[in-house]
């Protein structure tokens, strides 16, 4: 078993904080033949638009799923290091599993960083984090608020019945909706005045269903679906962040968790783009016009362009894990890692698409044709774009920190 990066271990506050010790070991040692598992499906979940879910069995099996429970709760800690790696890997092998077991991770390392879930609530889905998989995403993004980093209150409503909250509205994009075990919904109440805040829904909840919208270009097998609330029962105490819009922790991602959130899923995305270039590599090898005589990989203008493509990938996975490995460092230099990760996401993601661009440049026919890969490592990369930080956001807080460092100081007297 590799060694996880380390976190200084909790003592146990209360007797339900030992609920994650049941969870199943971490072993990153298991995470090239993973890769490969997870490949060997990816093509028949992107044609069916079908939710992988033997995939999350294999990874639950390796302890990824929950490997950044905290270890006051029995889990391991994985930092954020580790977390990239675990995600490139997957990202590598089936984007889809990767982009569901990333929304897992960051719960569970938002969770130790600062416990917010009612701890009750977060014992029982450890409890069922130790015998199957539990997938765990935030739903946040309706038809018309769109973002909510973007500002604006939900339409989703909590109202208060019998001592309980009933939910009622419509989510988009709920990525991974079909296998969630929790649902994360961020939603307003109906009081004077409005609160916001994130409801613990567990699946199978009477008034909830999934509408199957999702008909994407890429990351089809992720089930980004719609979901509908109707009279949805939550618990009075199964709510997180409950407070006024503007003073709500979850209404805008603090500095760690929107770090996590931008160098975890650029390294997804990296993984995508290193499916496609060893795709090429291999092709280019095998490829032997009978002109040449020899495969296209002698050739000196292939060679130049696969370096060009390997540059790209080396300089953004270098940046992304040395921007995690100083996260997991705690104080000043992770802070300074956090405000670098939104630029870090878009020279990354930026870095993916072209590799893959450039290999089907490369290519031609044979990289669009849809029994090879490269067409489909190029649909999902192209999904990077969409995530938060979108680039013009990350961009715009860059150049605003630029401006402010360079701004003339007061005039003097």
């Amino acid at each position: 078993m590799t060694s996880l990066t380390s976190h200084a271990p909790h003592a146990l506050n209360s007797p339900t904080e030992d609920a994650g010790s049941a969870l199943p070991p971490v072993d990153l040692d298991q995470l090239p033949a993973l890769r490969a598992a997870l490949a060997e499906r990816a093509a028949e979940h992107d044609r069916d638009a079908s939710f992988p879910t033997e995939g999350f069995g294999l990874v639950h099996e390796a302890g990824l799923l929950t490997a950044t429970v905290g270890t006051r709760w029995g889990g391991h800690g994985a930092g954020l290091a580790d977390t990239v790696r675990i995600l490139r890997e997957l990202g590598a092998g089936d984007p889809a599993v990767a982009l569901v077991t990333a929304m897992t991770l960051f719960a569970h390392a938002e969770e130790a960083r600062g416990p917010r879930w009612p701890a009750a609530s977060y014992a029982q889905l450890l409890a069922e984090s130790g015998r199957a998989p539990a997938l765990v995403n935030a739903l946040r993004v309706e038809p018309e608020l769109g973002s909510p980093v973007r500002g604006g209150l939900p339409a989703t409503t909590a109202r208060r019945h019998d001592g309980h909250w009933t939910l009622t509205g419509r989510k988009i994009y709920s990525t991974g909706a079909v296998g969630l075990s929790r649902m994360l919904v961020f939603a307003r109440t109906d009081e004077d005045p409005v609160r916001v805040g994130t409801f613990v829904v567990r699946s199978g909840s009477p008034g909830l269903r999934v509408e199957e919208t999702w008909d994407h270009v890429g990351l089809r097998a992720s089930r980004s679906d719609d979901v509908v609330l109707d009279g949805v029962r939550v618990e009075a105490d199964d709510v997180i962040g409950l407070d006024v819009p503007g003073d709500t922790p979850g209404a805008r991602p603090d500095p760690a968790t929107g770090a996590w959130n931008a160098l975890g899923l650029t390294a997804l995305y990296l993984g995508v783009a290193s499916a496609a270039r060893d795709w090429l590599t291999r092709f280019l090898h095998e490829r032997v016009p009978t002109a040449l005589g020899a495969p296209l990989a002698t050739l000196p203008r292939f060679q130049t362009a696969v370096g060009e493509i390997e540059a790209r990938l080396t300089g953004a996975r270098t940046l992304v894990e040395a921007l995690a490995a100083r996260l997991d460092t705690g104080g000043a230099a992770a802070e300074e890692a956090a405000a670098h990760a939104g630029t870090a996401k878009v020279l990354g993601t930026r870095a993916a698409v072209s590799a893959v661009e450039q290999a089907l440049t490369l290519t031609g026919n044979h990289g669009l044709t849809r029994a090879n890969p490269l067409q489909r490592h190029y649909r999902d990369v192209l999904c990077s774009r969409v995530h938060t930080p979108q680039d013009d956001a990350a961009l715009a807080d860059a150049g605003r920190r630029a401006l402010d460092r360079a701004a003339p100081g007061p005039a003097p007297a």
